[in-house]
């Protein structure tokens, strides 16, 4: 089975124009497109005339896009990784790097699956791929994979599995395969399977088996213009935590 990897900072290139008269540009990961974009319309209830733009990839191509230049004003990582790496290249605003939110991993299957239960910690398990593969971001650049990776390695099923994987650009596109019943099951964060219907949660991973799940925000040198340090600010409230709770994320 062949899976196509999308081009997810395509749209940006497609809306640049849109992005060059923002007021506020906020390079975010995949896994926060739902939830920030519920914060966008929230936060522009009390601002309306304040022009948001989102754009969503995985967290090590936004990373490297900021590097290159990109107009973002904010930045949201699924994990400190990338937010360390524009730390060492000096191209955070001084003291805005914050978490904002925290998340956990899990094993979905389809809705139609047959499974209904399995012992993560019993490596047997992965014998119910078949001739099937693991829906899983890419292990080297995608915070979701390489967490996935992890915990795997912890629970000594990489080395099942390791040759029979779907690594996907991000891990909404990891999601989708296990959606649409390409592959048998996938690893994705535990407020991407509540999503939709059309997957189920067979397992939670062991949150001792990866590192813990923070999403690090902050603004970028010399782009922290006073509506980003407003938005930035109403992520981190009581208002903006309810929607990060209302998309299954957990208090950092």
């Amino acid at each position: 089975m062949r899976f196509t990897k999308c081009l997810s900072l395509a749209g940006i290139a497609l809306f640049a124009s849109a992005i060059a008269n923002a007021d506020i540009t906020v390079f975010a990961a995949s896994s926060m497109t739902n939830a920030l974009q519920t914060a966008k319309q929230a936060f522009q209830k009390t601002h309306p005339d304040t022009n948001i733009q989102l754009a969503f990839a995985a967290s090590s191509k936004l990373a490297r896009q900021i590097e290159n230049g990109a107009p973002a004003n904010l930045y949201v990582s699924a994990n400190q990784k990338w937010m360390d790496y524009l730390a060492q290249k000096d191209l955070l605003a001084a003291n805005s790097r914050v978490d904002i939110a925290r998340n956990t991993l899990v094993l979905i299957v389809p809705k139609d699956s047959k499974l209904t239960k399995v012992n993560l910690r019993a490596p047997q398990w992965t014998s119910y791929l078949g001739d099937g593969r693991l829906a899983i971001g890419e292990p080297n650049a995608v915070p979701a994979g390489r967490y996935a990776k992890q915990s795997l390695t912890s629970i000594h099923a990489w080395h099942l599995v390791e040759k029979k994987l779907a690594p996907a650009a991000n891990v909404r596109v990891a999601l989708s395969y296990v959606e649409r019943g390409e592959t048998p099951m996938g690893i994705v964060y535990s407020t991407d399977a509540k999503l939709t219907p059309k997957v189920r949660v067979l397992a939670e991973f062991p949150q001792s088996s990866y590192e813990p799940i923070t999403y690090p925000a902050a603004l970028i040198k010399g782009q922290d213009n006073q509506e980003s340090r407003e938005f930035l600010a109403f992520l981190q409230s009581s208002e903006g935590q309810k929607i990060f709770a209302q998309y299954g994320f957990m208090r950092p």
